[in-house]
């Protein structure tokens, strides 16, 4: 065998030999698999957000809410006992004055009121009903000018010295009817 052959054999040969010995090495002290902890990603909100967040063996949880809390509250009191007595005599007051507010997280006052379904407010079928109501008015009575106007207000409008102002009433007047007739015709078509 040729020489170079024999030391390139034995310079391979070593190599391996090593790399196996340092691969054997690092599994030996290998350490046992830690726990990884996930990246939560909090999610941005509010600056009055709040977080709740479990985590466990099987995963983690998160409770977000945006606004918390939604309702925020002041309480002020005031207590004045006053015992004066002055040039004109003596007298006495005793004040006692307590204040609890709710705001919402914008800084707007609740003034209470609010409407409830089955409550003394308003409810969403009145709601509904009130705003069909308007609209079909408001078309009504657009109907009944547009009427008047075409049909009425040529005839009175040749009435002498006074024609300009009866058709002004004819006007009113129609208006007045479509708006009355557009809110039967609402009340009969729904439920209201």
């Amino acid at each position: 065998m040729k020489p170079y052959l024999k030391w390139t054999a034995i310079s391979l040969g070593s190599i391996v030999a090593i790399a196996h010995i340092g691969v054997l090495g690092h599994l030996v002290r290998r350490e046992p698999d830690r726990i990884q902890v996930p990246t939560i990603n909090i999610p941005r909100g509010t600056p009055y957000s709040s977080y709740k967040i479990e985590a466990g063996k099987d995963g983690y949880t998160i409770e977000y809410k945006a606004n918390d809390p939604a309702i925020l509250e002041s309480q002020r009191s005031l207590s004045l006992d006053k015992d004066k007595k002055g040039l004109f005599g003596g007298g006495t007051e005793m004040r006692r004055e307590w204040r609890r507010d709710q705001y919402t997280a914008e800084g707007v006052r609740n003034i209470g009121g609010a409407a409830t379904l089955d409550g003394e407010g308003k409810s969403a079928l009145s709601a509904e009903c009130i705003a069909a109501d308007a609209g079909a008015r408001s078309q009504g009575a657009m109907a009944g000018s547009a009427i008047a106007a075409g049909v009425a207000v040529p005839a009175v409008m040749n009435i002498p010295y006074i024609g300009w102002l009866a058709a002004g009433w004819v006007s009113l007047l129609g208006n007045n009817i479509g708006s009355s007739a557009g809110s039967l015709v609402n009340s009969a078509i729904s439920d209201c």
